[in-house]
């Protein structure tokens, strides 16, 4: 309970300190949404002037800081400068598709990694190793953008078997129908982050494999006559799963900022693209309410990896 209560603490004062740091970073920044939005170029001073004082644009940075902080401890966002909105409700609604990909896309990549990570360290030195360290060189060295627009190019535009963007095709759908339609228009860029992801997952599965094929346990288990399923299942993977869990909560955070390059490519209304158009506005409120979902589930992620690994070995926190 102690142990809890302390990580608890730490996520919290961390919380805290990253909403400072960012708040104070992003209204440092040149310009304002004022200056930064598509707004009237006939608009006089004095109705910018009463726009700023309408935002709070206006005051203190640090009354404005404590304003925005107080509304966050009540789970209130703020208002979108861009759309009149409620920060919370745009994010709501776009905050499930983003989910969607990124953790369809995370749990194939670590599948396949752990598949070729195992069977790449059992076989190394022989062709299978070296086809699945190309591939994983490959895929390490290719841009998400690249490869989404030639995905775009080939599959989209000249063989027509995918649709080039969005979420929806033009004639409305229902029930099932409605969601194979999405999962088809969320094909490509899942592929795309399954490709660029598997390749640096593959290996670090990989070079921990060739790690614990060369322990003293696994010696005399092969001396036993344990091979194949039952070496990688009672020896391998039970010693693979502290790293592989301490991996999987810094891979958190990556499920809402992993997306924005490709959800802006392929025109996804996720919370990629919102980032993105926030940034270019330079509409804090939404800013800061996706980098505070973003820290929290950095945050999270390390204290539920930190939760399983004391679960394992309860002696190793102590």
């Amino acid at each position: 309970m102690n142990y809890l209560l302390k990580k608890g603490l730490y996520l919290l004062s961390m919380l805290w300190l990253i909403s400072l740091v960012s708040f104070f970073a992003i209204h440092l920044a040149p310009n304002s949404f004022l200056s930064a939005g598509e707004l009237n170029p006939n608009i006089t001073p004095e109705s910018l002037e009463r726009l700023r004082q309408i935002y709070g644009l206006d005051r203190p940075l640090w009354e404005q800081y404590l304003s925005w902080l107080w509304a966050l401890i009540h789970l209130d966002f703020g208002i979108s400068f861009a759309t009149g909105k409620s920060v919370t409700q745009e994010i709501m609604d776009r905050i499930g598709i983003t989910l969607t990909m990124n953790l369809i896309s995370m749990t194939i990549t670590f599948a396949l990694a752990l598949y070729l990570g195992i069977k790449a360290a059992l076989h190394e030195g022989e062709w299978i190793d070296r086809i699945v360290r190309a591939l994983s060189l490959f895929s390490f060295s290719m841009p998400s953008f690249y490869l989404a627009l030639l995905l775009i190019l080939f599959l989209s535009v000249e063989l027509a078997l995918f649709p080039i963007g969005g979420l929806h095709s033009l004639e409305p759908k229902e029930g099932i129908a409605a969601l194979i339609d999405v999962l088809w228009h969320l094909s490509l860029p899942i592929l795309v982050m399954i490709f660029v992801s598997f390749g640096s997952f593959t290996q670090y599965v990989r070079s921990l494999t060739i790690e614990i094929l060369k322990s003293n346990y696994i010696f005399f288990a092969r001396a036993r006559g344990i091979e194949g399923r039952d070496l990688v299942r009672f020896y391998i993977l039970p010693n693979l799963k502290p790293p592989l869990i301490t991996i999987l909560g810094l891979s958190l955070p990556g499920i809402i900022g992993g997306s924005v390059v490709l959800e802006s490519i392929f025109a996804i209304d996720g919370m990629g693209l919102l980032f993105y158009q926030a940034a270019l506005a330079r509409d804090y409120p939404v800013i800061m309410g996706i980098l505070i979902i973003t820290a929290f589930l950095t945050l999270l992620g390390n204290l539920l990896a930190d939760l399983l690994l004391f679960k394992l070995n309860p002696y190793a926190s102590r």
